[in-house]
């Protein structure tokens, strides 16, 4: 067990914005792992809502024709809400107007999830495929929310050093893979200062919501209708419950946990770890349990499993471009494609058989491209300003450490890897180095708000199924369905929860409380060459790395 030294008495939020003259003295680990941080804190402003004596200005909209129908303008608003009236941000929005003037409600609000996903590119995406009642009811609506895509977006490591990163990790970490992992995050944190120091606070989900608010005046709109997948949920979460009383209907989807979320992060990781690792193993039951169709495992899946990312992790397999895939590769794709549901199994099963033969066709050895590293960058990032996570090293080795353990499949390549996803993100945040006055604190109650509806899928492996179950509860007036289902997310992978999400949206018909859609597709006899109706396989086909996200054909 590593030895720690702390010699930090203040607070460790230091803005970077004041960096220039502070000394700020850097984790470093020892050869024996021990390890000592000091950093400076400066006074902070007020945070929003206290004590303010100016609001901001409603930005103007100047649409422009970009092509297919769609209209694009920049939005400015304020870099940081304490200083309403100071510096300003440029977000990028979209937005394409109601097939049916005469059945126009309003603006549909779409966000993707991520952090990090183009809100623009999720509208386009995805328009065509909406139900004909989303696209004659609503002006479709998206954004780049503040450090992503078109919107200033955040930079860490350059794509060079994030290419480094995640070629030198191991599916099969082993002993002594934590000193290096926290190194690595402490070089990725001081990246995100030197390459994005000036935004780096003010990008959390607070200042998120007061974006929205502000765009939702812009586009004319008294009350806000959302839609909003996986942390996209959170967003309109933090929203209901900033602006309850402005809320027509809000769609929440792959929600989180936002207690566990904010305040209890350790937990809510857990959670994904344990729920990833389930998805994968009943993938893995499956396939021992219907070798025919999967193909992979000789029998004993689980066993070849491991095996395949220690051969992987000892030989790569040389790509197209001349890259390298190992194990990490392997498990940083399964991640991510599990995330279709039982329809892309037999895929699964055939990729991993191409995978053992070191055919580099396999899409599950397609090693990140610098594209997704625009996407992981600012995944890390606003999750760091959003989580509290205790800043004892101590806790951070025994949470990854046991993590690891806890969820052998693919958590020890996450958790002691470098900063990409969601869960794997710990050993950066317990060290960021900047302060985060757009972090919102809670509560999550938004008392007063209209019904709010609340999906979760029971076998999701991205946003576990009781992360949903609390939000309900959490939330003064929601509603919970449940889809029966492997996969993340239930719009567009279901016709019972699709139908469900449009007359909510369009007449604000909320499920009868209990109701269970369990209308999932069923793994087909082989690998499907194009999506099944109902079905997207938009990380098979696409993979994070081209940042297409799309919720499938639901009309």
């Amino acid at each position: 067990m590593p030895t720690y030294l702390h010699t930090r008495t203040t607070p460790r939020r230091l803005s970077r914005l004041r960096l220039a003259g502070a000394a700020v003295t850097a984790l470093v680990l020892t050869a024996t792992g021990s390890a000592a941080q000091a950093m400076a804190a400066p006074n902070t402003p007020q945070k929003p809502g206290s004590a303010r004596t100016t609001t901001p200005p409603v930005p103007t909209l100047a649409w422009t024709d970009c092509q297919g129908g769609y209209e694009c303008a920049n939005a400015d608003v304020p870099l940081d809400y304490r200083n309403p009236t100071g510096q300003k941000i440029t977000l990028a929005v979209v937005r394409k107007k109601a097939a049916d003037p005469a059945k126009r409600k309003g603006t549909l609000f779409m966000q993707p999830g991520g952090p990090g996903n183009s809100g623009v590119d999720f509208v386009r995406n995805n328009y065509d495929d909406l139900p004909a009642a989303l696209r004659d009811s609503f002006d479709v609506f998206g954004y780049d929310v503040r450090g992503v895509g078109r919107s200033s977006a955040l930079t860490c490591f350059d794509d060079t050093r994030y290419a480094k990163a995640v070629t030198d990790a191991k599916g099969v970490p082993g002993r002594g893979a934590f000193g290096p992992a926290l190194r690595e995050a402490a070089e990725f944190n001081q990246a995100c200062l030197d390459n994005s120091g000036s935004l780096l606070p003010y990008v959390g989900t607070e200042y998120v919501a007061r974006d929205i608010d502000l765009l939702r005046r812009a586009l004319g709109e008294e009350q806000l209708t959302y839609y909003g997948r996986s942390f996209g949920s959170y967003i309109g979460t933090v929203y209901a419950s900033m602006f309850p009383k402005r809320v027509r209907a809000l769609t929440l989807d792959g929600a989180y946990d936002p207690y566990k979320y904010a305040h209890r992060p350790y937990a809510y990781d857990r959670a994904q770890y344990l729920a990833l690792d389930g998805s994968m193993g009943r993938f893995l039951d499956w396939c021992a349990a219907d070798q025919a169709t999967c193909g992979f495992g000789d029998g004993d899946p689980r066993g070849a499993f491991e095996q395949l990312k220690k051969d992987l992790d000892a030989n790569p397999v040389t790509t197209a471009n001349g890259g390298r895939a190992n194990g990490y590769t392997l498990v940083y794709r399964l991640m991510f494609n599990i995330n279709e549901g039982k329809v892309i199994w037999p895929s699964l099963g055939a990729a991993l058989q191409k995978a053992q033969l070191r055919d580099n066709t396999s899409f599950l050895l397609r090693p990140p491209s610098p594209a997704s590293f625009d996407f992981l960058g600012p995944n890390v990032v606003v999750e760091c300003v959003d989580k509290d996570y205790p800043e004892s090293l101590r806790k951070l080795h025994r949470n990854v450490t046991d993590n690891a353990e806890d969820a052998p499949l693919l958590g020890p390549a996450m958790a002691y890897g470098p900063p990409t996803y969601d869960h794997q993100h710990a050993t950066a945040c317990v060290q960021w180095p900047a302060e985060t006055p757009s972090r919102y604190d809670g509560s999550f109650r938004a008392r007063g708000s209209a019904p709010i509806l609340v999906l979760g899928t029971t076998g999701d492996p991205d946003t576990p199924y009781q992360d949903a179950v609390a939000l309900s509860r959490q939330l003064d007036n929601a509603s919970l369905l449940t889809f029966d289902a492997e996969g993340h997310t239930a719009f567009g992978r279901s016709a019972c929860a699709t139908d469900a999400v449009v007359n909510y949206l369009v007449d604000l018909e909320v499920p009868a409380a209990g109701t269970t859609c369990a209308d999932e597709t069923q793994p087909p006899s082989s690998a499907p060459k194009v999506a099944p109706p109902g079905t997207t396989l938009n990380e098979l086909r696409n993979g994070v790395d081209e940042r297409v996200e799309r919720i499938g054909d639901v009309s």
